[in-house]
């Protein structure tokens, strides 16, 4: 098998490399234990939400369209509907997240041992289980920082013509940006990264993770196939964590990752490539 990180150098094609790969990781037998439970939550969630949403979007929809806006029904009904959607993923994935938050990161856990060889230390059942409060908080720490913001796009939604037309596009571009946010977070927490710390290391290389955020966005939106994104996501932010940015926490403990870094560290060519059949890491 081909090295997994014998990646294109821009950070668009980043993006899609390590949404690509993380599919190729959950193929792999060894991660299935810690895939079929979050799926579960999925396949409830899902079900619950899209019957709500069905049973409920003409009457949104009436709301959210001015009377006298209706010569334009054509244009503004599809952007409506998109935005409504938006905000059921969101509350979709919000929930999902929370539920799932202590498999995913076990999971990001197995996976970032594959990869590196490297285990984080010795993991039990009741280890796990020790570890769940501080996931939760974490949880509720990525909740308190896209709320408000929600919130916010929302209002925005009242706004005529700028509602209709301008917030769904907003709406989708933050829905990816959290959803770096909330995948790459997993191994991050892992190695007890501070958000603050993690978010500012994700700001320096945004297209690549917009990129990558919207990719899992849209494979969210499609019936069946969100049924298997989230541990997707989790496998390809690891990767994406082991590759982009492991070597400089690991090394530094306090400091702030710069896009200085990142250059400096493609310019070295210290990209990790990956035998996937054994485990073993062999700096390029």
């Amino acid at each position: 098998m081909s090295s997994p990180f014998s990646e294109p150098q821009n950070q668009m094609g980043l993006g899609f490399h390590y949404f690509i790969y993380g599919w190729r990781l959950l193929l792999q037998r060894q991660f299935m234990p810690f895939v079929i439970f979050p799926i579960i939550i999925n396949t409830v969630l899902m079900i619950g939400l899209v019957w709500a949403f069905f049973a409920n979007i003409t009457g949104w929809l009436d709301m959210l369209l001015p009377s006298w806006l209706e010569w334009l029904s054509f244009v503004l009904i599809p952007l409506i509907f998109l935005l409504l959607l938006v905000g059921f993923y969101f509350a979709f994935t919000t929930l999902a997240n929370f539920v799932a938050a202590p498999f995913n990161a076990l999971l990001a856990e197995k996976v970032e041992l594959q990869l590196t060889n490297q285990p984080l230390g010795a993991t039990s059942f009741t280890g796990m289980l020790k570890d769940v409060p501080r996931m939760l908080k974490r949880e509720w720490q990525k909740m308190m920082y896209s709320v408000p913001r929600l919130i916010a796009i929302f209002l925005l939604g009242f706004v005529p013509v700028l509602g209709q037309t301008i917030v769904p596009v907003i709406a989708f571009i933050f829905s990816a940006w959290m959803i770096a946010i909330q995948y790459c977070d997993y191994p991050f927490d892992n190695h007890k990264i501070s958000f603050q710390r993690m978010r500012n290391a994700l700001e320096q290389n945004k297209v690549m993770n917009y990129t990558f955020g919207s990719l899992v966005s849209l494979f969210t939106m499609i019936p069946f196939v969100n049924l298997v994104v989230m541990p997707v996501a989790v496998c390809g932010a690891t990767a994406m964590w082991i590759n982009e940015y492991r070597d400089f926490f690991l090394e530094n403990q306090h400091g702030e990752f710069s896009k200085a870094d990142y250059t400096f560290k493609k310019t070295k060519g210290t990209s990790v490539s990956t035998e996937t059949r054994t485990g073993n890491v062999v700096k390029k």
